[in-house]
């Protein structure tokens, strides 16, 4: 089921909507593991930026385009669950006032993500190699409410 109602499923794109528990159990059961947000960072620091973003209008993950080195499609179509819990960088100080409270709240009990959705608005503000973003391990979504808003615009 899409926002464009039933499609059929395609075998060769990229699974989306798993937890952490989901990604990790399957990356362990094929003989993998879930690489840290250090490990994801740095070879997505060589990659080609190929990505399916929310300017695309497909709106849905599709099947890696190219490959460099046997590494395809880290930005965009789906974020990708990583091993490394959402803390701070060290060194960080958060700010005094409501960003203290945003910080220290969402710094509990989640997980970070890289690499942008096929929902994934703003390119050259949020996708890069170093942008994070944190999900609970349960949490299956594909994109934020203000990723919807905007495609609605």
């Amino acid at each position: 089921m899409t926002l464009r109602g039933f499609q059929p499923v395609n075998e060769d794109a990229p699974v989306s909507h798993i937890s952490y528990f989901e990604a990790d159990t399957f990356a362990r059961w094929s003989g993998h593991r879930l690489p840290t947000e250090f490990e994801w960072e740095a070879v997505a620091a060589k990659s080609l930026m190929d990505e399916n973003l929310a300017n695309s209008r497909v709106l849905r993950p599709i099947p890696a385009k190219t490959s460099k080195n046997g590494v395809a499609q880290l930005f965009g179509d789906i974020w990708e669950w990583t091993c490394s819990p959402y803390a701070a960088y060290l060194g960080f100080k958060p700010h005094l006032g409501v960003t203290s409270e945003y910080n220290g709240k969402f710094m509990s009990g989640q997980y970070i993500l890289r690499g942008g959705s096929c929902f994934t608005f703003t390119p050259a503000a949020h996708i890069r190699p170093t942008y994070r973003n944190f999900f609970y391990p349960h949490q299956r979504w594909q994109f934020w409410v203000s990723d919807w808003e905007a495609m609605r615009e």
